[in-house]
């Protein structure tokens, strides 16, 4: 019996950056894929603008880093934001392209690169003479038509992807914007007052409204009772690109929380030409604190009820039972009137 076979598209390695290579190539250690050099200097990454309706070309190269040929599948590709952590990652090449992936065409779809050799394929890039102005990254990938066997009840088949990212700028009105929405905090408390710490999440959804790519700062405060501080930090979990369009849900998690108190926490988002913020209350009590203070509110409220009914039944005005009406007697008749 076949074993089910699940095919999975590995892009680990993408857009990592790595300096063992020219231009500082997406690598994966078996292949790398970076801008062919100018006559000025390397490229770390595809860095383009043109006016909508414009075309450019280029060249990318793809080195080959083993000793045997690789083929790869060449294609362009659209970028996006990683829902997870904000990465920058790049859409598939079944899935719809609306930018450079549908705007780039590389001279060659397929190409083989022989073991420690690079070929290198011009692509030409046409934007659409209704195109947006504004960013619009993407990537040109080189995915390896190899797949790799697995193991197991579910054969796990990989195919591997490395691409060199192209930053696309269309000419015209740019608009930084930045907002952030859905401020949620949830707290941990320990079941003991005082025993154990408590910790709270904060979670938040940081959205790129304009159209220009952005590099977010976030700053979160929290205030309690009276105005006082209880937090003040900028955070760092935050993606170096938020992508225009993009939305990436975020948390930050808060040691040290407090246990019984009452305020709001505020996230600042700010990046060049913009800045917002949003805020949300909390309320924190001990959960073993809380169930005393409810099942004292329960009794109290029976033994008051109690007490006012016996109250009530005390202070009643007794009603009276009415007086029986008296029985008419009967004249008595004279000894004269019996003869």
């Amino acid at each position: 019996m076949r074993k089910p076979y699940v095919l999975l598209l590995s892009l680990t390695g993408l857009f990592l950056g790595l300096t063992t290579t020219p231009a500082h190539a997406a690598d994966n250690g078996s292949w790398s894929v970076y801008p062919v050099a100018s006559k000025i200097a390397a490229r770390p990454y595809f860095y383009l603008s043109a006016d909508p309706g414009q075309t450019l070309t280029d060249k990318v190269a793809v080195a080959n880093k083993t000793g045997k040929p690789l083929t790869f599948r060449l294609y362009a590709a659209d970028a996006y934001n990683t829902a997870r952590d904000g990465g920058f990652a790049v859409r598939t090449l079944k899935e719809r392209m609306r930018a450079v992936g549908a705007w780039a065409k590389p001279a060659r779809s397929r190409i083989t690169v022989p073991g420690h050799k690079t070929v290198s394929v011009p692509f030409t890039l046409r934007v659409p003479e209704g195109a947006e102005p504004g960013d619009h990254p993407g990537a040109i990938v080189a995915l390896d038509e190899r797949v790799a066997p697995g193991s197991g009840t579910f054969a796990l088949g990989v195919r591997q992807a490395v691409g060199a990212r192209v930053y696309l700028r269309v000419s015209g009105p740019t608009l930084p914007a930045l907002s952030v929405e859905q401020v949620h905090i949830g707290h941990h408390q320990p079941l003991v007052p005082g025993i154990g710490d408590s910790t709270a999440t904060i979670s938040y959804t940081l959205h790129n409204t304009g159209n220009v790519t952005l590099d977010p700062k976030v700053e979160l405060k929290a205030r309690g009772l009276f105005g006082r501080t209880l937090l003040d930090r900028d955070l760092t979990r935050i993606p170096s690109e938020l992508l225009p369009g993009q939305r990436v849900r975020l948390s930050e998690t808060w040691h040290g929380a407090p246990q019984l108190d009452r305020g709001d926490i505020t996230l600042t988002a700010s990046a060049q030409g913009t800045r917002q913020s949003a805020s949300a209350s909390f309320f924190a009590l001990p959960w073993l604190l809380a169930g005393l203070v409810f099942v004292a509110g329960v009794v109290t409220g029976v033994v008051l009820v109690r007490a006012r009914r016996g109250r009530a039944r005390r202070s009643a005005p007794v009603r009276r039972s009415p007086r029986a009406a008296p029985t008419p007697s009967r004249p008595r008749s004279s000894p004269s009137a019996r003869r």
